[in-house]
């Protein structure tokens, strides 16, 4: 048996506290979850363990989409968040693709934020990084500072 995690991850540090991270993470998603001009569309949400992670990404092109029915797996409020779409939240199994983690701690001034996304294979992952990976999620991380760092806290 494998201890290989098949993992794929972003670090960014944001010059805002943790709870405006925090706040804007999980009460702003659609602004920040995909690299425009791609938009997010959440379609149930519900931030607990076991709660639904339905999203639809949408492209700038006509029928370009990318939908997600998943569960949330481990909800920590101000610390991080866990989510798969190997199955839904009825755990009714479904073609796994990935567990996406995002966790956030201060550090210094600010906040760390990471992004962490684990695949059931060396395959699953291979193909994660030929869809752009690294740009894409590295985009959506300066989208969230982005957000953090010019966003009064009750916004």
């Amino acid at each position: 048996m494998s201890d290989a995690t098949y993992e794929l991850s972003v670090s960014r540090y944001i010059a805002a506290a943790p709870e405006k991270v925090w706040q804007i993470m999980t009460e702003r998603l659609p602004e920040w979850w995909c690299p425009t001009p791609w938009k997010t569309e959440v379609e149930a949400l519900e931030w607990r363990a076991g709660g639904r992670f339905n999203t639809i990404m949408r492209g700038p092109q006509e029928n370009e989409e990318v939908s997600l029915q998943g569960v949330i797996l481990e909800f920590t409020s101000g610390k991080r968040f866990v989510f798969t779409d190997a199955f839904n939240n009825q755990w009714t199994p479904q073609g796994p693709f990935m567990i996406g983690l995002f966790e956030i701690e201060a550090e210094g001034d600010g906040t760390r934020y990471r992004a962490s996304a684990r695949h059931w294979s060396e395959e699953a992952m291979e193909q994660h990084r030929g869809m752009g990976f690294e740009e894409g999620w590295s985009t959506v991380a300066q989208q969230l500072a982005t957000l953090a760092e010019s966003s009064p806290l009750n916004r």
